[in-house]
């Protein structure tokens, strides 16, 4: 994994994402919760995409381009338990939580590589991505999927037709 200064190996990456896995299992995420990720292409998004299904949860990716009304819709129907979110996408989530009924777990990811005036976005009440991730134990033995129908995904359309649709992708 490359990003900016930061290299990581596969065995790094793979203990990240069970420490994920196991950090959100310990905060109550278990199979068929969602987990939203409102993240840009940065190594903590490759993280959900291997830790979240790793606690039996199901990933949903939210698009950056979206509105808050938009995702707002998306958390409240997607029933996210949990929202990781980088800095940058702060005052987007901020808005969009105003608008929905979902009150899920808030987890901050701080990127190294955003500018300062994106970094300095704060969500009252939200864990910090690595101190979060530190309380897992990279030793955990996750969760398999149960069957080829348990979801693993949750994915929306844009919405240029109406709502967006959700489509779920399984194992």
């Amino acid at each position: 994994v490359v990003h900016g200064a930061l290299r990581r190996s596969y065995r790094q990456l793979r203990d990240r994402c069970v420490q994920l896995a196991h950090a959100l299992h310990k905060s109550g995420i278990g199979r068929g919760d969602t987990v939203a990720a409102l993240l840009p292409n940065i190594p903590q998004m490759l993280e959900c995409h291997y830790g979240v299904p790793m606690t039996g949860g199901v990933l949903n990716t939210l698009n950056t381009r979206l509105d808050a009304g938009t995702i707002a819709y998306c958390l409240d129907h997607g029933e996210a338990k949990a929202v990781i979110v980088d800095r940058e996408l702060v005052p987007l989530l901020r808005v969009a939580l105003t608008q929905c009924k979902a009150k899920p777990l808030l987890i901050e990811v701080d990127d190294p590589e955003a500018s300062e005036a994106a970094r300095a976005n704060r969500l009252d009440g939200a864990a910090d991505y690595e101190a979060f991730i530190a309380q897992g134990d990279a030793n955990w033995s996750w969760i398999m999927p149960g069957d080829e129908w348990d979801a693993i995904t949750l994915n929306y359309t844009s919405g240029t037709t109406g709502r967006p649709k959700g489509c779920l992708l399984y194992t």
